[in-house]
């Protein structure tokens, strides 16, 4: 072969060195055992899906994020996108929300609605449910903190009179994330792990049908990680997670169900889909051997998926409608429950009607036109994805070990030794860029001038005004003796080591807001401030 006809030099987007082309041998150097590594949809160790018929028995949930102005403006846009197809809710909160402020507290003004719905008082909840019964759908709630979240929807179940037994839904509630990837911080981890571990003891035993913890890779993959460390970092976090619930005395086969993870799917087609099986089989792995589950369901990791919006461009913006595609067919064939699918325009703003519309019909056409969920798993088997698989998997089992060496995640994170190796794997990725290697249409390669710009979904501050308002009329029109003795009752209960769940759902039905639950963490647990190492690192 001449040096012209020699193939160029290939790696995954994770750097995982590629051949030009696989073959059996391959599978036979690596001592391939279908049994013991790959085995049917449905059975140990699950790499190619945690059920035998997958689609063909039940269709992944459609579940597109929204939250936006206030909660009756969020209510419409929820409605909206059940009318085009959407199958689960998923909620996010604006910063102010996330941070335990109220909405008119001094550090949130101009923040208001404008990346999430406020969510401030029970009221705001009812306004949020409004004509959506709490037992008939499956609700996603990202709130990195829980303890403060839950007790409000719990309150609303409990006003309307809804078992607590019939909720179902997912907290995206990862303390660790907050502290390696978000900074959205609220307590110190410590308080953190314990106030985490409050919610799964007590969805344990009154709200059995809820994920208490989802685990938020697409986060950790957003602030910068490559595939395989947003694998290996959601497993530790697992881990980490698992044992402090087993230390409060709950059982592996209790909790492990109710542990779901939350995931990225990324440019790289196949590479994605390898990620999701290994992942699988990793999960089992750990659940069976190393922290005691017997029951095959408390094996399984059910995950979440929503396409990169890392990967989205201002530049030439419908190209991310072919991105988004391959990233949900990444997702599909790599086995999710549930799937985000971005807007072409949340590079620009906020979606558009027109825009998250296009994103539902991309899930449904993928579902109904393309066949790819007429059969499970259709790409186990390939000589490529199965080597892929099995690379993918060594290389997140060996930062595992590196993980473990540096005393557990919990470690990991107060060291800054994760937000390191992140920190490093990004500047890796956007040097790249830099350097034409990874080539992005339309941003470092085949770009052309721009047309006419996209409609850009706006919000006013009028908006956070009304949300004001309605917050300020709460607080006059409720029981403050009643509000302040319910809170002082919280705050001796989380003084004592109490589980604080019960307390908090009395204190959101006396009439307390957000800001004033969070305040009572704060004051037990301390202000969490960004480690030294992490500015650094910034």
């Amino acid at each position: 072969m001449s040096k012209k006809d020699s193939p160029r030099e290939a790696r995954s987007s994770s750097g995982i060195p590629l051949q030009v082309s696989y073959g059996p041998e391959d599978l036979v150097r690596r001592g391939f055992d279908y049994g013991r590594e790959v085995g049917d949809p449905g059975e140990f160790p699950f790499t190619r899906g945690i059920h035998p018929t997958m689609y063909r028995g039940r269709p992944w949930t459609i579940r597109q994020v929204t939250g936006y102005k206030t909660p009756v403006e969020t209510n419409e846009r929820l409605r909206f996108l059940i009318e085009r197809g959407q199958t689960g809710l998923n909620v996010v909160f604006d910063q102010p929300t996330h941070f335990h402020f109220d909405s008119d507290h001094k550090l949130a003004r101009g923040e208001v609605g404008k990346v999430g719905v406020p969510w401030d008082t029970l009221q705001d909840l009812e306004d949020l449910m409004a004509g959506i019964d709490q037992a008939e759908v499956s609700m996603s709630l990202i709130a990195n903190s829980g303890w403060v979240f839950l007790p409000f929807y719990l309150a609303l179940a409990r006003k309307r009179g809804t078992p607590f037994d019939r909720l179902a839904g997912t907290l995206q509630d990862d303390p660790l994330l907050v502290f390696h990837s978000c900074g959205t911080y609220t307590v110190p981890l410590d308080g953190a792990m314990k106030l985490l571990t409050d919610v799964a003891e007590y969805c344990s035993r009154h709200v059995p049908q809820w994920n208490t913890v989802s685990i938020a890779g697409y986060n950790t993959r957003e602030s910068g990680s490559g595939a395989v460390q947003e694998a290996a970092i959601s497993i530790a976090a697992g881990i980490a997670y698992a044992k402090a619930f087993r230390e409060r005395g709950l059982q592996p086969d209790h909790f492990l169900p109710r542990i779901s993870f939350f995931l990225e799917a990324h440019n790289d087609l196949f590479e994605e889909v390898a990620k999701f099986r290994a992942m699988r089989r990793i999960w089992a792995q750990v659940c069976r051997d190393e922290l005691g589950a017997t029951d095959e369901r408390s094996m399984w990791m059910r995950f979440h998926t929503q396409t990169a919006g890392s990967s989205l461009t201002q530049e030439q913006p419908l190209n991310n409608v072919v991105r988004t595609t391959i990233q949900a067919l990444a997702a599909v064939l790599g086995g999710t429950q549930s799937l985000h699918t971005n807007s072409f325009d949340e590079a620009i703003a906020l979606p558009t009607e027109d825009a998250v519309t296009l994103a539902i019909r991309t899930q449904q056409i993928v579902l109904h036109e393309s066949g790819v969920a007429n059969v499970v798993d259709p790409l186990g088997g390939s000589y490529y994805v199965e080597s892929l698989t099995d690379e993918f998997e060594q290389r997140v089992r060996s930062l595992l070990a590196e993980i473990d060496a540096q005393g557990g995640m919990v470690e990991a994170c107060k060291s800054g030794w994760i937000q390191r190796i992140k920190f490093e794997e990004a500047d890796r990725y956007f040097q790249e860029i830099e350097t034409g290697d990874r080539v992005v249409v339309g941003v470092n390669d085949f770009r052309t001038e721009e047309g006419s710009p996209f409609p850009v979904f706006k919000i006013g501050m009028e908006f956070e005004h009304k949300q004001v308002e309605r917050l300020q009329r709460w607080r006059a029109e409720r029981d403050n003796d009643a509000t302040q003795r319910a809170l002082v009752q919280l705050h001796e209960a989380t003084v004592r080591g109490d589980n604080v769940i019960e307390p908090a759902i009395e204190a959101v039905l006396a009439g307390a807001t957000i800001g004033e639950l969070g305040d009572v963490f704060k004051t037990v647990y301390g202000d969490q401030r960004e480690p030294a190492q992490n500015a650094i690192l910034i």
